[in-house]
């Protein structure tokens, strides 16, 4: 049986030392995967490739998770770019709403007591 080339499979390792500077680890409680990103700056003259690609496709806001498929890189090495971006301030990041105004979320109680009738099933 084949196993199947998964992104990682494809990704030369040496590259991604390269594309990160030698670094294994970004902050993670900045950028988890659904963390908001949008461009707040323009490309510096002799900036890295993939630090002007994640500055064109954050026009608009783009999630971490959609940023790595984008580009093609693992999660780990975006959020070390983004950590780069966001030091140099060119990028901001925001969480995605949770359902919008505070007057939409469902009380704590009304949750425990659909939590009830549906173990009460």
């Amino acid at each position: 049986m084949t196993r199947g080339r998964g992104l990682l499979d494809d990704e030369d390792p040496d590259r991604l030392y390269v594309v990160t500077g030698g670094r294994s680890r970004a902050d993670e409680e900045t950028f988890d995967t659904v963390t908001l990103v949008v461009g707040s700056g323009r490309p510096d003259p002799g900036m890295q490739s993939e630090h002007v690609k994640i500055l064109r496709l954050c026009r608009e806001p783009i999630s971490v998770v959609e940023l790595s498929a984008e580009l093609r890189l693992p999660v780990a090495v975006v959020r070390i770019l983004l950590g780069d971006l966001l030091a140099a301030r060119k990028i901001t990041t925001r969480q995605p709403s949770a359902g919008g105004a505070p007057a939409n979320v469902p009380r704590p109680e009304l949750l425990e007591q659909v939590l009830v009738g549906l173990r009460n099933l």
